[in-house]
């Protein structure tokens, strides 16, 4: 996760303008033919999250530090990592790299086998939104903890393959905690109170997605573990956000029409 995600957001102000109704009141923005949505491309015009910054959980109150180095924990993290590495080649390896998506629109696509349908963000443009703003609550959380550990990625402090060639930001960001693990498990959580018929599957996808991060070399397990406590927190703090709740509710009626076209 890049940490200058709000000061993207930022610089890329007059385009989030141009898309006044995805970036500013948080709804997907309608076409010339007022048929489908218009959603964000990456982080530039990126929507807001939900929750108000001063009033939303931080992470670097609640979480506990990163492993001090020389510990046992610190210890099994480089040896999770350097096995990790012997995966290069393998499907698994292959998968973590595509769970490198984010912050598209389509992003949310992981889920696919474990909902039993295909994500289309056009079909489901609610639900797309509610999960792309949860990022932007990600960053709210997570950042103090980024900045204030800022704990060096595996493969900066011992060289070696990625599953993907990292840009040079995600050297300079924080390793701690991890960011797509702690969205993937919010998602996770989310999807499954959805579709609770396939809440096994949702969350085991959601766990595997916070791993593939690990095993991409670009955090330690500790990390991912830190992540998914990260999740919870977000998903909490939305539950008593009255807005969430309204699109949840909406959200929840796309994905459950969505299902029944798809059977």
């Amino acid at each position: 996760m890049p940490v200058s995600f709000s000061a993207r957001l930022l610089a890329g102000a007059a385009l989030a303008l141009a898309l006044t109704s995805c970036a500013t009141t948080g709804r997907p923005a309608a076409t010339a033919s007022a048929e489908a949505p218009t959603f964000w491309i990456g982080f530039r015009d990126h929507p807001h999250g939900y929750l108000d910054k001063d009033a939303a959980p931080n992470a670097a109150n609640f979480l506990p530090p990163p492993p001090a180095p020389g510990s046992l924990r610190e210890q099994d993290d480089t040896v999770q990592y350097r096995a990790t590495r012997a995966l290069k080649g393998t499907p698994r390896w292959a998968q973590a790299a595509a769970d490198n998506e984010i912050e598209t629109p389509s992003a949310p696509r992981i889920f696919n086998e474990a909902l039993g349908i295909e994500f289309v963000p056009e079909q489901m443009p609610t639900l797309t939104l509610l999960l792309g703003r949860m990022l932007g609550d990600l960053e709210t959380i997570q950042t103090p903890a980024k900045r204030g550990y800022f704990r060096q990625r595996p493969f900066v402090v011992e060289p070696a393959g990625t599953c993907f060639p990292p840009e040079p930001w995600l050297g300079q960001s924080g390793s701690y905690p991890s960011g797509h693990t702690a969205l993937g498990w919010a998602w996770a959580l989310v999807l499954a109170e959805m579709a609770p018929d396939r809440a096994d599957a949702i969350l085991a996808r959601g766990i595997a997605y916070g791993e593939s991060r690990m095993i991409c070399g670009v955090h330690y397990a500790s990390d991912v573990e830190a992540g998914r406590i990260v999740g919870a927190v977000i998903v909490a703090a939305l539950k008593a956000n009255p807005e969430f709740q309204a699109d949840f509710a909406i959200a929840a009626e796309e994905l459950r029409q969505a299902r029944r076209t798809s059977r």
